[in-house]
């Protein structure tokens, strides 16, 4: 099991969170009808840009192992959950658009890596969250 680690930090702007793995930083923050400033993303759309860039990045490694005329990837992701609490179902729709000169087996084998890609997997799979408060 491998383990990535990233930190979240609010200051003092409201919502505005800086977020950072230690070589990279980077923001997130609330939409402003929420009462944030809308100066990053919110945090169901970095989940998605998560599941987006993983989606790209492993469908690009396979085809360029393969050697397949790959040009380019588009990945589009919507999220929709039911407004129970908890959400008893959260739906997330991932749309691909690929670019080259690829026949339909290929671009069948394509949409198969991208639902192997690991963000895919783990989000599809039994996810636990253990929180505890530190200080």
């Amino acid at each position: 099991m491998s383990t990535e680690i990233v930190s979240a930090t609010i200051g003092s702007t409201p919502y505005r969170v800086t977020l950072s793995e230690g070589a990279h930083q980077w923001f997130g923050d609330a939409p402003q009808n929420l009462g944030g400033g809308a100066s990053g993303p919110s945090p169901h759309q970095l989940l998605l840009s998560a599941l987006g860039a993983c989606t790209a990045i492993t469908v690009s490694m396979y085809a360029q192992r393969k050697g397949l005329a790959l040009e380019g990837i588009d990945v589009e992701l919507f999220i929709s959950a039911e407004q129970l609490t908890p959400p008893a179902l959260t739906q997330i729709e991932r749309r691909i658009d690929l670019h080259g000169a690829l026949d339909e087996a290929q671009r069948a084998r394509l949409l198969d890596i991208a639902n192997a890609c690991p963000l895919h997997k783990l989000l599809s799979g039994e996810i636990r969250i253990d929180t505890q408060l530190q200080g």
